[in-house]
Parts: C-alpha cells; sequence; structure tokens
C-alpha cells in the first residue's frame, strides 16, 4: 500500500484541551478506510481499558495499537518508581523507530510523546532521532500538550486543541466512549 511517491506528512496535535487522541484516531479511520496499514504507540497511557483497544482490534493487523505507557506519570495516583516509566518510555521510543523503518505501516501515531518529552521521560534528541529515522513517505502524527518549538516547526500542519468548556468543570467525571 505504501507508495513510494506519496509525501509522508508530519502532524501535531497539541494544546490543553480535549480531543488530540481523538483526532489522531479519527486520522487512522481515514486511512483503514482507504486500506492503509497504522501503527499507534502510546506513551503515558498504559493501565486503564481504553475503548480504542477494542477498536483497534477490529481491524486486524491493519491497525497495531501498542501501550507501552506504566500509566499516567505522576498524575492520577501514580506510586510507581519513576525508573519504571523512564523505562518503558525507552521502550516505546525504540518501538517507534523500529515501526517507522519497519516499511509496514502507512500511518504511524506516538501518542502522548509531547508529555513524555514535557515531563522529562525522553529527550529532544530521542525526539529528532524518531524524526530522523522516518521515511519521507510515511505519515507521522504526534500528540500532548506542550508540543516543543523545534516540532512545530518541522510539522506539517499543527493543531492546538484549546479547552473552552469541559465537563468535568461541572462535575461529570470521564465516560467510556467519548473519553477512553
Amino acid at each position: 500500500m505504501i507508495s513510494p511517491r506519496r509525501k509522508g506528512l508530519l502532524l501535531v496535535y497539541t494544546g490543553a484541551g480535549k480531543g488530540k487522541t481523538t483526532a489522531a484516531l479519527g486520522t487512522a479511520l481515514r486511512a483503514l478506510g482507504h486500506g492503509w496499514n497504522v501503527c499507534m504507540v502510546q506513551f503515558i497511557k498504559g493501565t486503564w481499558r481504553y475503548g480504542e483497544i477494542k477498536g483497534a482490534a477490529a481491524f486486524g493487523e491493519r491497525f497495531e495499537l501498542h501501550r507501552m505507557g506504566a500509566g499516567f506519570y505522576k498524575i492520577q495516583d501514580d506510586d510507581l518508581p519513576e525508573e519504571v516509566h523512564r523505562e518503558a518510555a525507552a521502550a516505546a521510543m525504540e518501538l517507534l523507530v523500529g515501526t517507522l523503518q519497519g516499511g509496514k505501516h502507512d500511518l504511524v501515531i506516538a501518542d502522548e510523546l509531547n508529555v513524555a518529552l514535557e515531563t522529562g521521560l525522553v529527550s529532544p534528541e530521542d525526539v529528532k532521532r524518531v524524526l530522523a529515522a522516518r521515511p519521507s513517505n510515511i505519515h507521522l502524527i504526534i500528540t500532548g500538550r506542550g508540543a516543543p518549538e523545534f516540532l512545530i516547526e518541522q510539522a506539517d500542519l499543527v493543531t492546538e486543541m484549546r479547552e473552552v468548556k469541559h465537563p468535568y468543570q461541572q462535575g461529570i467525571k470521564a465516560q467510556p466512549g467519548i473519553d477512553f
């Protein structure tokens, strides 16, 4: 499916508002509709039962989803040693680079990579290594709040999600199918 003539794009979904992973999944659904192979590597997330896990499984081998994080880092009752999070992030980086270079996927999503970078679980050099590893015909989406300036400069598309109103502000907790 991968066209050697296609111009792979770097898309960044960032900002404090909800919807970054959701936007990436929407793009994945569109890509799958065109017969593409998609891989999502999730940083940070890892312990909850997200709806996208079952959704990705419905596409079989065409949509790989790898939950690599050890869970939310330093929030949501995180009691894991920092080294566990660092090892999970390092493994996710290796998988991400290998996936980009593997030639099997048309679209690769690095979900919450910006958060892993912002919290210091990965370094700017790690992210630059990912960008350098991406073949020119593979699309890459990077999500997470706090996208650094060097990533914004290299991206072909940057969308910043801005929170205007959120159900949590009204005391409504996260709900399956909408939030996870």
